[in-house]
Formats: C-alpha cells, structure tokens, sequence
C-alpha cells in the first residue's frame, strides 16, 4: 500500500507522522508502526474473510481480555471511538506490540529453554481466555464463527468437506467419513464445555517474552468446544520427543485455572487434524501447496487411525 494512504489511514487513530514499515504480508498484512516511542501494529483485515460485525466482535473480546489481565494484543480505540476503521473498502486495526518471539514454528524441533513450564504456562493462560469469556456479558451484536458440530463436521464445515479432500486414497477417504460419522455420534449424546476459544493457539501464535507468554492471532476464535482448544495446541507437537510431559504440563497448567474434561481428548485432536485436510484445498496451487497437502492428509490418517483404533471402522 502506497505511503500517503497509511499515513491517512493513521491519521484515523492520530497517528500522524507514524514511521511506518511492512512487516508480515500473509492471509492478514501487518505493518509496524512507531510513534512517540511506541510501538504498534497495523492489521489490514484480510478482505471478505469476516464480517463488520465479526471484527468489531473480535477486537472488542480481545480489549476485554487484556482488561482481564491476559496478555494479547490490545487494540487501541480510533478518534471515532471505534476500534475498526474502514478505508477504500478494506478494514484495519491498530493493537499495541506484543514483545518476544513465537515459541516455535510447525514442522521444526521446539527450542524452547523450559518446555515443559512453557506449555504449563499456556494451559493457565488458555484456561485463563476461556474462564475470562465465560464471565463476560458480550456487547449487543456479537457475532464469531461457531466451530460447534456443524463447523467442524456438517455439511459445510467452517474449514472444508475434508472428506473430499481430491489426494485421498480410498482407504483415506473411507477412514475420514467413518471418523466423522463416530465423532459425529459422540457430540450428539455427550455434554461438552463450549464457548469462546481461541481455536489457533499454534506455536506461531503464542510468543515468548523473558518466560512471559502472550497470545496473537484471534482470527479464527469464536465459539467452541474447550477441548478443541486443548488439542489445537496439542497436535502439532506430538512428535516432540517428550510430548507426553509437553501433554501433561499442558493439562496441568490448565486445571489450576478451571476443569476440564480429556475423556474425548483424543476425538478433538483427531478433528483438528482432519480440518487442515480441509482447510489446504483451496490452496494447493499455491508455492508447497501440494507438499503440505501429503503432509497434513499423512498426520490426520496417522492420528484419526490411533483414536479409532484402527480397527473401528
């Protein structure tokens, strides 16, 4: 984006005469912004991904939970009042810096000087969103995806049919449409923790400050089953070699905060698996696209086998 839009756009927050550098360009473009010695970030909504009311809604749960003592990217309210401005059809946000670094990247070997405490810390933390939510009186309006049984697993799940997947073999696809009838039966019948989650609480998305955690990236939060939660930041370490402590601290930290139910853990980690099944399709012509696709297809067949036993079906 040119510079005298930026700068106008701002001019909507008075930051006029911000410095003001491109700094992550990917689903969402992010802009670094520095002014009178502070730090913020510039957010340009990825375009027709959410609704105005969606992003209000977002902006405004994350204003609580900082409020409530949770540290996440805190937006900052324009002269309007509003925290989301729109400029030339586009939506945009300023939160205030969240410091460190993220505590990993998927696929790499975690680096982190105490993993263990680290993932204790981001049960607390998760807990902590979650305990924070279910005490807030949402703002008239509000309005988030519902990752429920029909976003993960109806008609039209939020991230795909992933049982049509275009790579699958027939054993895959067979494996897929009988863990989502199983899985289908179990949130039938049972009774489960639900409401707002963060849903993307990857290794990306969790940064590491001087042993301080913060949490980024709410754009896929809304409404959801607890456990997903849990199993989101669970999947993707499963190779760690000592994931089985990473999966305790993980609980651990978590129900010093609040309770929480891990009878059908292993169910939730199998669907979290099989939405990235679903949510690459649309991007397989995109640079690794296909690479991806084996990989996370190998995961979820992987996982979705163990939790069904293999033999289930």
């Amino acid at each position: 984006m040119k510079v005298d839009s930026l700068r106008a756009i701002l001019s909507l927050w008075g930051l006029q005469g911000a410095e003001v550098a491109l700094l992550a360009q990917r689903e969402n473009i992010v802009y670094q912004v520095e002014y009178n010695g502070k730090r913020f970030a510039l957010k340009q909504h990825r375009q027709n991904f959410r609704t105005e009311a969606e992003l209000h809604s977002e902006l405004h749960w994350m204003a609580m939970l900082s409020e409530g003592g949770l540290s996440v990217p805190n937006p900052l309210l324009g002269l309007d009042g509003q925290f989301l401005q729109q400029f030339d059809e586009l939506f945009f946000s300023v939160l205030h810096w969240i410091p460190g670094q993220p505590m990993g990247s998927t696929a790499r070997p975690l680096l982190l000087d105490n993993p263990e405490l680290t993932f204790h810390d981001l049960g607390q933390a998760m807990a902590k969103l979650h305990q924070l939510s279910d005490a807030w009186n949402h703002p008239q309006g509000f309005s988030r995806w519902r990752w429920d049984i029909d976003g993960l697993l109806g008609d039209k799940p939020l991230w795909g049919r992933f049982w049509e997947n275009p790579s699958l073999s027939e054993r895959q696809q067979h494996l897929f449409v009988c863990a989502r009838d199983l899985a289908l039966g179990n949130l039938q019948k049972g009774s489960f923790d639900f409401g707002l989650i963060h849903a993307d609480l990857l290794r990306e998305n969790v940064h590491v400050d001087k042993g301080d955690l913060h949490l980024l990236d709410f754009d896929d939060g809304g409404f959801g089953f607890r456990a997903f939660d849990v199993a989101t930041s669970l999947l993707k370490n499963r190779h760690e070699p000592n994931y089985s402590q990473l999966h305790a601290s993980l609980i651990q930290g978590y129900r010093q905060v609040r309770d929480l139910d891990t009878d059908q853990l292993n169910m939730f980690i199998a669907l979290r698996a099989l939405t990235y099944v679903g949510w690459i399709v649309p991007r397989l012509k995109e640079p690794g696209g296909q690479q991806r696709n084996e990989r996370l297809i190998a995961d979820a067949d992987t996982v979705v086998s163990e939790w069904m036993n293999s033999g289930s079906c």
